[in-house]
């Protein structure tokens, strides 16, 4: 008992570290602005727990973007249903750019298949505020896994998938997304133990508990490096830079590209001068060289140029909705 409550005391601790290496409190103040938006503190719901790879990046924009807007920006942490609790509040909220939402690929192209209905349409319900970074995702395995690479886990996985399992932020989050892609590609089902967040089900991947999961390089990165965990492929298209040696999926003969994204959601009806001044100030804060490099050695990227841009969102929204949904729920009954 004493040794989980310090692996889950660690992990929790390494979370928050990655928030408050970004510079990102809860709450930042800035100067005042005379602009006529904002006059008052802008809320951005992140519909995850506190010290997960969203929360993270979501505070990093909470800061730079209240440095921008001469307003504090406040996080506040909403999850449950796999963001949909959260993003609900965000679609509810008075259109005047006061509320704002951080959304995912999760949220709003895997919940579609994942959910039998949602209390939300992913593009009819939300104005893009604009991309606010993504990030690979890994196959990540409990450190004594027998296996070093995605062609021995195949292997391992084909002589024990009935007692296999594997963990994950919750149903219709981004590592449950990665998960169910990866192994729609094998072609097996696995159990999947659904936790409250990332930290709980790093914790029990790290402790043994479960045996693999999907997760993006913001959370796995630290972990890999301290050899609590495996990594076993990259889930995207290209190599890492920081796991130079662990090789795509593609490479042994499954070509996936697994992209966590990320992004900033107003409600349907925003006036465009407010979306204007938000998008502007996601922009510059995405710009900022010391923000990038924080982020680049997390494994995230920012956008850059017109990379942030709203209909960038839509288009990944779209696509997704397109091409992966139907897959998902072709697959969503047997691999739960």
């Amino acid at each position: 008992m004493h040794r989980r409550h310090c692996i889950r005391s660690s992990i929790v601790t390494g979370l928050f570290a990655v928030a408050g290496a970004l510079g990102a409190p809860v709450q930042v103040q800035a100067q005042g602005s005379n602009d006529a938006f904002p006059k008052r503190a802008v809320t951005l719901i992140v519909p995850f727990p506190a010290g997960g790879p969203s929360d993270a990046l979501a505070r990093g924009f909470a800061q730079q973007m209240g440095k921008r807007l001469g307003q504090a920006v406040v996080v506040e942490n909403l999850a449950g249903a796999g963001g949909t609790i959260g993003l609900t509040k965000v679609v509810r909220a008075a259109p005047d750019g006061y509320t704002l939402g951080f959304g995912t690929i999760g949220t709003h192209v895997a919940n579609v298949a994942l959910y039998k209905k949602l209390p939300y349409d992913p593009i009819a319900d939300f104005q893009p505020v604009g991309l606010a970074g993504s990030a690979p995702m890994l196959l990540l395995g409990k450190a004594s896994l027998p296996a070093n690479n995605l062609r021995e886990f195949v292997a391992w996985l084909g002589a024990s998938k009935d007692g296999a399992s594997y963990g994950s932020a919750g149903v219709g989050s981004i590592s449950h997304y990665g998960c169910v892609l990866l192994l729609a590609a094998l072609k097996v089902s696995v159990t999947h133990v659904p936790y409250k967040g990332v930290a709980p089900a790093m914790n029990d991947l790290m402790g043994g508990q479960t045996d693999f999961m999907c997760d993006q390089t913001t959370t796995a990165l630290p972990q890999v490096a301290g050899g609590k965990i495996k990594a076993l492929a990259v889930l995207s298209s290209s190599r890492l830079p920081q796991l130079p040696n662990v090789a795509t999926a593609g490479e042994a003969g499954y070509p996936l590209n697994v992209q966590a994204w990320n992004a900033i959601f107003a409600p349907r009806g925003t006036p465009a001068p407010v979306m204007a001044r938000l998008t502007a100030a996601l922009t510059e804060a995405a710009a900022d060289p010391d923000f990038r490099k924080q982020m680049q050695a997390v494994g995230v990227d920012l956008p850059s140029g017109g990379g942030a841009a709203p209909a960038v969102v839509t288009g990944l929204i779209t696509r997704g909705l397109r091409d992966d949904v139907p897959a998902l729920k072709a697959k969503v009954d047997t691999l739960d």
